[in-house]
């Protein structure tokens, strides 16, 4: 009896030794590699998507920055008359707000050659210069005011009986965005122009607030 038990006993030792001899030889298992390029192309496609992201927002920024820059620059001069031959415009029953056809410059084409007036884009301050010329006869002079919106701001004025006369005036204002701005004639004012261009009108952003 005490030979069977003994024997039993080894054979359990020599199954256990063996066991852990076979468990501790077997090789690691692989590890799993469509996992790991499922996990490596999700994460491809997150870096894509994060890239494109920036990018639109990179290009938004610039396009801001570009009509920033566009709406900052805004500068006109015009002369009244396109032809060359001299005419004389006045004196009328009404003042008229002058139409300025001979356009120089026009960047930012807030001037509008059409209806004869300047709208502001941004607020900022904005500065103006107008001119009126005409051959004195006697009886009437050579002038316009400055309208801000319906406003009279500043009036140039000459009056002389003969030869020619010119007058000129500039001012600085601070306008919102959509203001307008123009130049009556006086209803007894005279306003000449040809070829050397007398008769005036420009203007220019001087700095957006």
């Amino acid at each position: 009896m005490m030979k069977t038990s003994g024997s039993f006993t080894l054979l359990l030792l020599l199954g256990f030794v063996s066991a852990n001899e076979t468990s501790e030889s077997k090789p690691p298992s692989p590890p799993d590699l469509y996992a790991a390029l499922r996990d490596l192309t999700a994460s491809l496609v997150q870096l894509k998507a994060d890239v494109a992201t920036e990018r639109d927002q990179l290009r938004a920024e610039v396009d801001q920055l570009n009509q920033q820059q566009q709406v900052q620059q805004v500068a006109f001069s015009a002369s009244l008359l396109a032809e060359s031959r001299g005419s004389t415009l006045g004196p009328l029953p009404t003042a008229m707000t002058l139409i300025f056809k001979n356009v120089q410059t026009n960047i930012g084409n807030a001037y509008s050659s059409t209806t004869g007036l300047f709208t502001a884009p941004v607020k900022g301050a904005y500065h103006f210069d107008w001119t009126t010329g005409a051959y004195g006869d006697h009886s009437h002079g050579s002038g316009a005011w400055l309208l801000k919106n319906s406003q009279k701001v500043f009036m140039a004025f000459e009056d002389q009986k003969d030869g020619f006369m010119t007058t000129s005036k500039g001012v600085t204002l601070l306008l919102e965005a959509g203001d307008v701005v123009s130049v009556l004639l006086l209803a007894s004012g005279l306003a000449f122009d040809d070829y050397n261009h007398h008769t005036t009108f420009s203007g220019h952003l001087v700095f957006p607030m």
